[in-house]
């Protein structure tokens, strides 16, 4: 019911919904009258997509109709014409607040305080700051002869130092010192590469509207969800666009066939910024000054051009909703960017799709124009919200991308010292000293624990270590730098790109290859070091500085690289949670919520939070789901990580594959938890024979490791079960009847693949894919985690005793885990649980499928009226759970379950 009382009908879903389709509609229909935080969890194959469509859409529809009905009644009681209209006390406060037509305040101008000629310099601040740049310089290595070298003005490789002036940076002073900002000579610069861009593609104000932004993780789940929209009615009644990245929207082929998104956005950003001059008017900017702003053009043909560009917009309106390949197909018909012109209908959007990033990251936002401000936000697949969420804030600079920022910089500062102004040449020596201490880590005896001998395997890990932020700038003596100035400098000044382009002039000139080289790459290290630069501004407890150290290999020193990892995403959700009106966290799998709960919304408050979980559209007799702790032989299985690679129980699990190709039919997917251990297990079948005792009933397919190259292999999967399937039916007597597909958990596979009826007739899970306590990151999130819980003093302790010694070495990462008492241990186990769940739930996809699902492992098992609530069966989706076989039984027994279970299902199948 609504908020009236009435039942809430949801007339545009196409066909006759299931009762769990209806009562998940429901659910979130009135989390979105509520508004505040809701989780609803409904499991893969239920319709899950076109629920949300329905019952979100309609309640934005019915949204628009109620402020519609409120602005006329409004109308018709100042004009006398009605007197029983309801009154705007029905609405919702957050309704009641949301202006309609509101007057759009145009952007300001990005115009800094900028002083023309010349500008006293205050004599003792510059020698006070120049001593302190001194002693930086002296106790982190110098840049010897630097200023020596740039007077004496000499040739450098034959090089000839002129023509330079445009890599010349503009005049700098910071605030304090006799000015703000650079000092340009003689006009009005505008500070945004695509503010232009965006005057040109908004000729009129858009009204502001209630919107609704969906994303999900992959373009492809982006996609699905378009095609199921355009099976309801909301297609041709509501606005909808589509954003992407740059990387995928772009048709100009030459930025396109840079691959990588960086040096792709980049390059946009520079044509930008290349512009020719156009029309021109005058300004106001308020307190009675007015400047002539040139209108200017990008050199980019795509935007060259307004007047199509509102063309493609016209053209996406009367098209409907449209994917990103719809939409590129639109703009290189038109000659026009797509990327600029999807972005030029969000204002007027009803529905906006994106991905996870571009709503995750706050830049991203800024930089899109999402007001997220009253309006709603749903996130599908968000079953690894919190890790997804940090991520996006991790940022990393190889040493080898150091080293090449350190030799441009002096190169630069060497070739225009005695043209610099004090403000410049104090900036850029600071980015060297910087650079010159990271770059010291990398050299660091005290830790290179691999000596001069090759490293191996076992010690390779041992060259990762870990610190809090405090701690890593006061080991490198470069605590006392301002990072808020500095990174406003490199903002401002544009030195990034002067530095890149002249360093790659002299690149051009010296290796003599006509222009050829690698444009882009020492850019990309500049912004890597821009990345690194800005999460030394966080929060000291907000996250930890990975150091990787090169390994010595027998060719030589490789690798290594400084990354900084978030730890938290508290204070980056709750931007999100605060200015909309209601955020959805879907997905087919959410359990355990507490863990998400406390790592992104802890403080929520009860009356603001909602949880449903809506059970499966199958019945109990489609799925088999059942904990194998004992195989044919009678070996118990333990895949722990000590135990899984004998010889025994690799053996073991062979043989319980070669009893289910015989009872199993059509097709099997074997999840293992790393494709290293994939490969130890089919390598080890081969040379025993086991391999070839299964081949003589499945064919046998592996999951690549490359991404690029799992649609060839799941294509030739399903050919050869839907063929050999084909044959069985005609032929009682074949002996081959299906495949077999290894797959491995965390891989391409087990996120994103649908096993739908033969190919996926059994899941088996091979042991518990425990994350690898090796993993730097891993075990800081781990001991962040258990730290929540408590005081300040054990926090203190807990990071004193374990920050020597995480140094990537799994032995250490198992102390750590077994130290663990609350809160980090349960995060690495629901890590686990929740792949597990990714995994196995892609069998089911619609109400007559049926399959089996085998979690082979001893682990597993338990006596379900002894099960503690931590158990991992109890962290299994419901719809398996409610279902389970937990008790340990013999193989035997399981063997029996199968055959009655696919013997039921052929009955069934041929309607006897």
């Amino acid at each position: 019911m609504d908020e009236n009382g009435s039942e809430i009908e949801f007339s545009a879903f196409p066909y006759k919904p299931y009762p769990i389709q209806i009562d998940f509609m429901k659910a979130l229909y009135q989390s979105l009258e509520k508004g505040g935080i809701a989780m609803l969890e409904s499991p893969t194959g239920t319709g899950k997509t076109l629920s949300i469509i329905c019952s979100a859409l309609q309640w934005l529809v019915d949204q628009k109709q109620k402020k519609l009905d409120l602005r006329t009644g409004s109308d018709m009681n100042s004009n006398g014409k009605a007197e029983d209209q309801r009154s705007s006390d029905d609405e919702p406060d957050w309704i009641r607040n949301f202006v309609v037509n509101k007057e759009r305040k145009p952007p300001q101008d990005k115009i800094k305080n900028k002083k023309f000629g010349s500008t006293k310099v205050n004599n003792k601040k510059e020698r006070e700051v120049c001593k302190t740049v001194r002693d930086m310089l002296s106790h982190n290595g110098g840049v010897e002869g630097v200023q020596d070298v740039a007077v004496k003005r000499e040739r450098k490789n034959g090089v000839e130092e002129v023509g330079d002036e445009e890599f010349l940076v503009e005049n700098y002073e910071s605030e304090g010192e006799g000015g703000a900002g650079l000092k340009r000579r003689g006009g009005f610069e505008s500070s945004s590469g695509e503010e232009d861009v965006e005057d040109g593609l908004k000729d009129e104000e858009e009204e502001t509207r209630l919107k609704i932004y969906f994303c999900s993780r992959t373009h492809s789940q982006l996609s699905q969800f378009i095609k199921e929209l355009k099976k309801t009615k909301f297609a041709s009644e509501l606005k909808v666009v589509s954003l992407g990245s740059r990387k995928n929207f772009c048709i100009n082929e030459e930025v396109k066939s840079l691959g990588n998104s960086t040096r792709i956005n980049e390059r946009c950003l520079e044509l930008q910024k290349s512009k020719r001059n156009g029309t021109s008017k005058m300004k106001n900017l308020g307190g009675g000054r007015r400047v002539r702003k040139t209108k200017a053009s990008p050199r980019c043909p795509m935007l060259r051009n307004h007047k199509i560009q509102h063309e493609f917009r016209s053209e996406v309106s009367q098209q409907g909703p449209l994917d990103i390949e719809d939409l590129v197909d639109i703009g290189r018909a038109l000659g026009t960017c797509p990327y600029y012109g999807s972005r030029s209908i969000v204002p007027s959007a009803d529905l906006v799709i994106l991905p996870y990033q571009s709503l995750l990251s706050k830049s991203s936002r800024e930089s899109l124009g999402l007001s997220l401000k009253d309006n709603v936000v749903i996130i599908d697949e968000a079953h690894n919200l919190a890790d997804s969420l940090i991520s996006m804030y991790d940022s990393k600079i190889t040493f080898s991308q150091l080293e090449n920022v350190h030799s441009h910089l002096e190169r630069y500062f060497q070739r225009f010292y005695n043209l610099l102004g004090p403000g410049n040449r104090r900036h850029i020596q600071i980015l060297m000293v910087i650079t010159r201490a990271f770059l010291r880590l990398a050299h660091d005896k005290d830790v290179d624990s691999a000596g001069s001998t090759c490293s191996t395997a076992e010690n390779q890990t041992s060259l990762d270590s870990s610190k809090a932020l405090n701690e890593f700038l006061f080991s490198l003596n470069i605590d006392n730098v301002n990072l808020v100035k500095l990174l406003r400098y490199i903002e401002e000044s544009n030195i990034i790109h002067k530095v890149s382009g002249y360093g790659d002039k002299i690149a051009t000139l010296q290796n003599n290859v006509n222009g050829k080289i690698e444009e882009g790459s020492t850019l990309s290290a500049f912004r890597a070091l821009l990345g690194i630069l800005t999460s030394l501004k966080h929060n000291d407890g907000d996250g930890r500085m990975i150091i990787s150290r090169p390994r010595l290999t027998c060719s030589g020193q490789q690798g290594g690289y400084l990354k900084y990892v978030m730890l938290t995403g508290e204070k980056i959700f709750s931007e999100i949670v605060n200015q909309a009106h209601a955020v959805i966290l879907a997905g087919g799998t959410l359990q355990p919520i507490e863990e998400t709960k406390e790592r992104l919304f802890p403080c929520i408050s009860p009356d603001r939070f909602n949880f449903f979980s809506c059970g499966h559209i199958v019945s109990s007799e489609n799925i088999l789901p059942i904990t194998v702790s004992r195989g044919p032989s009678g070996q118990s299985f333990d895949f722990s990580y000590g135990a899984r690679s004998s010889s025994r129980m690799i053996e073991e699990l062979g043989m319980l594959l070669c009893n289910l190709v015989a009872v199993v039919p059509e097709g099997i997917v074997v999840f293992f938890s790393s494709f290293d251990y994939e490969s130890k297990v089919h390598d080890a079948w081969k040379a025993s024979g086991i391999l070839g005792r299964i081949m003589k009933r499945k064919r046998i397919f592996r999951e690549p490791r490359k991404n690029t190259d799992v649609e060839v292999v799941l294509k030739d999967y399903k050919e050869t079960i839907e063929s050999l399937s084909s044959c069985e039916s005609k032929n009682n007597h074949s002996s081959c009847s299906g495949a077999v597909l290894l797959a491995v958990v965390g891989g391409k596979i087990s996120e994103g693949i649908n096993f739908s009826d033969g190919m996926g007739r059994c899941i088996v899970m091979v042991g518990l894919p425990y994350p690898s306590p090796s993993d730097v990151e891993l075990i800081e999130r781990v001991k962040y985690i258990e730290g929540l819980d408590a005081t300040f003093a054990n926090r203190v302790s807990i990071s004193s005793s374990t920050t020597e010694c995480s140094n990537g070495d799994i032995h250490t990462g198992f102390d750590i885990l077994r130290c663990c008492k609350q809160r980090g241990r349960q995060y690495y186990e629901n890590l686990c649980i929740k792949a597990v769940n990714q995994s196995i739930g892609r069998a089911i996809r619609h109400k007559n499928d049926y399959a089996a699902i085998l979690l082979v492992d001893a682990r597993y098992s338990s006596d379900p009226s002894k099960r503690s609530p931590q158990h991992l069966a109890n962290k299994l989706p419901q719809w398996i759970k409610g279902s389970l076989v937990s008790k340990p039984v013999n193989y035997g027994e399981v063997h029996k379950m199968l055959y009655q279970f696919f013997k039921f299902h052929r009955k069934k199948e041929s309607g006897q």
